[in-house]
């Protein structure tokens, strides 16, 4: 990745080194199709669809010529069988990075509860990933203590290559969250999580529909945001990874790239990645 000239890791660096999150609903196929084969289009997972739902966008997008990185929700996986089923599909595909995450359920349909132990259990035998991603949590979990994440992400790291935050609008946060990671011994390098530019009403909907309702009233912690976004005014990633930058240095914290929510919104974030692109931020 090109660092700017005397500055370290720019904004612009990382936003060249963005992945596009899509959801399977109808629809998502065509959506993914459109993103230019050199950025990385990653699929989800969720309990209301299934694991096999996630197989087939990833199946598309990889017939589209898209380098694909599944998401496996662990409490999604039955037993060893059915996560050696998934990572054998995948594998077949010719992909060889995959992102992991504790999942959403609120019971486990099998024996794994957490993504710590799909992780462990990927080192029981040869699964021919070359790159293992997890999820962090900047601004907590409902129903995880602090320092639960916290000993949960030591333990993931060992088997992962890099973190992915949770959906985040709070530039403070994040910067005190990153340094206290790293002061606890967290070293994966960190993807930020963002909402790529959109509309609440589509938010809403889609946000219903999956079952992720935290991520509306996470907007409402942005002064000003819910009442631009019912003016009919777009969100402006730029602005929050502008702001997290003053507030610490990406190469010295280890800031790689940036992972964009788009809520199926592609046209609307493949728009701002193209305008983003070569923009650096002041100061």
């Amino acid at each position: 990745m090109a660092q700017s000239a005397g500055r370290g890791i720019s904004v612009d660096d990382i936003v060249r080194n963005a992945s596009i999150e899509v959801i399977p609903l109808k629809g998502a196929e065509e959506k993914a199709a459109i993103v230019p084969t050199d950025t990385t289009v990653t699929v989800t997972c969720s309990p209301r669809f299934g694991l096999s739902r996630t197989l087939d966008h990833v199946a598309a997008a990889c017939r589209s010529g898209h380098r694909v990185v599944p998401h496996l929700a662990a409490r999604m996986v039955e037993d060893r069988k059915d996560l050696r089923h998934f990572i054998q599909k995948i594998s077949d595909l010719g992909v060889d990075e995959l992102f992991v995450i504790g999942g959403d359920g609120e019971e486990p349909v099998g024996r794994f509860g957490e993504a710590a132990e799909i992780l462990q259990e990927l080192g029981e035998f040869d699964h021919g990933l070359s790159t293992t991603g997890i999820g962090c949590y900047p601004e907590g979990h409902p129903k995880i203590s602090e320092d639960a994440l916290f000993d949960a992400l030591l333990r993931k790291q060992q088997y992962a290559d890099y973190m992915v935050s949770q959906l985040c609008f709070d530039a403070s946060a994040m910067a005190g969250w990153l340094r206290s990671a790293r002061d606890r011994g967290v070293t994966l390098p960190l993807r930020i999580g963002v909402a790529a530019p959109l509309r609440v009403r589509k938010l809403i909907e889609i946000s219903v529909k999956i079952g992720v309702g935290r991520s509306v009233r996470f907007l409402s912690k942005q002064n000003g945001m819910v009442s631009n976004l019912l003016l009919g005014r777009a969100y402006e990633p730029m602005d929050l990874l502008t702001a997290i930058r003053k507030e610490i240095s990406f190469a010295d914290l280890s800031v790689e790239g940036v992972h964009l929510f788009s809520f199926n919104q592609v046209d609307a974030t493949l728009d701002w990645l193209s305008r983003a692109s070569g923009v650096e931020e002041a100061g």
